[in-house]
This record gives C-alpha cells, structure tokens and sequence, in this order.
C-alpha cells in the first residue's frame, strides 16, 4: 500500500489525485469484504446444524404364490411394513406380483424389477425390502440392477434384534445369528476385488480376501457358541435356584401384550412398547397370589417366516419355555389373522418341545375386537359367540382380557391361580400351608 505525506502532497498533480482515489477504493474494497466475512461469522454462530439422522425411505416387494392368496400377502407386507417402521423405516410403497414360484436370479420378474427401477429412481428411495429370504446371488443380481441396499425380511429382523438386545446373552445371540446369516453371502462385498491368480511364478501359499474372511467369521462363529455355552451353565445354575417353585412362562406373537401382562401380574416395570420384539432378553419375576409364590418369565415374541438360524440361535433364551409349568399363551383377539398367530406360536412350541404343556390361552386386546360382519353389514360373530365356539372346541382353559383396560383381570388371576395350585398339590401334595 503506498503511504502519502498530507502536507508534501500536491493536490494539484493529477498523477497524486489518481493514487489517492486507487487507494481510496481499495480501502472502501477491503472494508466492505471485512463487513461481509465478519456478517457472515455471525450468522453461522447462530446457524443450527441438524445432525440428526434421517429415515429411510423404503419399498416393500412381495410374491403372490399359487397356495397364497392375495390378501394374505397383503397382510403379510402389512406385517412387513411394521417391521420397516420398527427399524427406523419410512415404508412409501408395496409392489406385489402373481408368480408360480420366485426367479433364481431375481425373485421377482424382470418386468417387474425394471417398474421397481423406476420407481426407486424417481422416488430417490434408500431401501428395498423384500418379504422372503434371498439368496446370495438373488441379492448380488437384485443390488447390481436397482443400485440401492437390499434387505430381506431375515436380515430385517435381524437388524431390530441388533437394536433391542440388551444384555450380553441376548448380544452373543444376535452377533451369532448375523454371521451365521452373513458367511454364504460374502461374495457380494468383495466383488471390488479380484482373486489372486495363478500362473507361472504366481503358485505358493496365499488365499484370496473372501477366503480369509470366511476363516475369520467361522473362527467368531465357534468363540461365539463357546461364550454362549458358557453363559447357558450360569443360567442352569440360576435356574436350580429357583427349581423349587412353580415356572410360568409368557408366550405368544410379538406385539401381543405380553410385557403388558407382565406387569400388570408382577407390579413390575418391564419395557412395553407398540412395536414388534420390543422384548427380546428373557425377564423372569417372581410373583405372589393369595400366598402363593411362583416364577413368571417374559420371552421373546414369535413371527411368521421365523429364520431358522434365529430360532436355532435364541434356543437358550427360550430354555424358560422349555422348562415352564405353565404356559400362557396370549393372542391378540382383535389382529384379524390372530388363528394364524396361534398356529405359528403353536409351530415354534412344537419345535421346542414345549407344545404339550398345561396352557392357559389369553385372548388380550378385547377392547379393539371388531366383530365380524356379513356383506350387508349385520354381525355374524360377536366376541361372546367366538368364546363359546372356542370353549366347546377346546378343552385348554381361556379367558378373554384386555390388558390396558384391566377387564377380566380378576378372572384372568383367579384361573391362573387355580392352574398353579394344581401344579403345586401335584408336586409337594403335603404342603397345604401356602393355600
């Protein structure tokens, strides 16, 4: 910048007046930029940044089969549509298609994928979601065409277990089930790399990444059935503790009001929210009605297309259900395709060998049941007419509850207690103090 004597300068010389006015501007330049940079400063100080993450947008894609109708596939993706939300999901829209059975390559028709395309392009969707499980090149093929994430509904599920687990039992069992889930799928994440080849001078000891990986994951999943064997001797050891007193379990599908039962019996504060598997660790209280003392155990929910991994994986967790008295099972009555609830409970059961124990069926929810109507709008069953169907063709005792409005309650206590004492005679006849 050039400096300029006031009193030695002559005002008269043009060249002077012209220096003065270039330094005037650039002073008037670098003075309006300061006031800018020192606006703009205090703008962002005050700028709110969202950091918080945002949802992804998904669509569902089902197949209806020849032995599928299209209304039970419907309510399948609606099940499946709670699953997404569950996870943190923003469901935008189902695509269904009539096939004989799923494409090898693509599960779905190529017609139909390109109408996915589209639609995931136009939609900027982050997430498609598919009804059944894929296989690993199914999932290579439908990711390589569609260019966004790929999940199917094991997978799904798998990711809302990741979320709920909460004690080391329930972690090791989720971590378990994902890589047993993930080792014939590495394929697909390594398709960025090329296996080494051979050829002369190339021959010698080496493996490929996805060879190493697969040694490492295999090496986790036996640490990881160690741990859990591990953790299955403490919780036997627990167990015999308590071996002395009657063991009632709860069981049922997810999202049925069985942690709401929990604690309406047990006075307790166990985690009960509108959304599926919102119990996954197995929580077990102990309970006192009219002196006498038993155990009652809250398990984790059943679902329809249960991945067999999972079941297998969550088979210590369901060691309450296995060594339970008593069962009760809870259905919600007011879910249209409860029946189809109950058989998918009564599956999972038999494959734990826990179908043949003494069973109380709860019918919880009465206050939502919506009775069924004939096409001119007269109703053809009420709850009290489906009560007695059920009675006269089921020789199980049941009682119709509804949880959050404490209906029935009293009666529900009752016939629990009776089943109990029942239990108890049995086992210790010369004990009559408690009762």
């Amino acid at each position: 910048m050039i400096k300029f004597n006031i009193n030695s300068v002559n005002f008269l010389n043009p060249v002077n007046i012209k220096n003065i006015r270039i330094e005037v501007e650039q002073f008037a330049k670098n003075f309006l930029l300061l006031c800018v940079l020192k606006n703009y400063m205090a703008k962002e100080k005050q700028k709110i940044f969202d950091t918080a993450i945002k949802p992804e947008r998904a669509v569902l894609v089902g197949i209806i089969l020849p032995q599928d109708s299209e209304e039970k596939e419907l309510e399948y993706l609606e099940e499946l549509e709670f699953l997404v939300e569950t996870a943190g999901g923003v469901p935008v829209k189902k695509f269904t298609q009539k096939l004989g059975f799923p494409d090898k390559a693509t599960f779905v028709g190529s017609g139909k994928l390109d109408e996915i395309k589209s639609f995931v392009k136009a939609e900027e969707i982050d997430l498609v979601v598919f009804d059944d499980e894929l296989s690993p090149s199914q999932l290579r093929n439908i990711e390589r065409e569609l260019e966004v994430k790929i999940l199917d509904r094991s997978n799904l599920i798998l990711d809302i277990f990741a979320r709920r687990a909460k004690s080391a039992q329930a972690k090791t069992q989720v971590e378990l089930a994902q890589l047993q889930y993930l080792l014939p799928r590495l394929t697909r994440m390594w398709t960025h790399l090329e296996r080494q080849r051979g050829g002369i001078g190339m021959r010698g000891p080496g493996e490929s990444q996805i060879e190493s990986d697969r040694r490492m994951i295999l090496n986790k999943i036996s640490l990881l059935k160690d741990r859990l064997k591990s953790i299955d001797r403490q919780n036997e050891t627990q167990r015999k503790n308590r071996g002395q007193m009657i063991r009632v379990a709860l069981v049922g599908y997810t999202n049925v009001g069985k942690s709401t039962i929990m604690n309406m019996i047990s006075k307790s504060d166990v985690f009960a929210e509108n959304k599926l598997f919102a119990t996954l660790d197995t929580t077990v209280r102990k309970v006192v009605i009219d002196n006498l003392p038993f155990l009652l155990s809250d398990t984790v929910g059943f679902i329809r297309k249960l991945p067999h991994h999972l079941v297998e994986c969550f088979k210590s967790t369901l060691d309450e259900v296995r060594e339970a008295d008593v069962l009760i099972h809870v259905v919600d009555i007011s879910h249209p395709s409860f029946e189809d609830h109950i058989r998918a409970v009564n599956e999972t059961l038999k494959d734990l060998g826990a179908l043949d124990k003494p069973t109380i069926m709860v019918f919880n929810k009465i206050d939502a049941y919506q009775s069924e109507q004939d096409e001119i709008g007269q109703e053809v069953m009420t709850l009290t007419d489906f009560e007695k169907s059920w009675m006269n063709r089921h020789n199980s005792p049941a009682i119709f509850i509804s949880a959050t409005e404490k209906t029935n309650v009293d009666a529900f206590r009752d016939l629990l207690y009776q089943q109990i004492v029942t239990m108890h005679t049995h086992r210790y006849p010369y004990d009559n103090l408690l009762y």
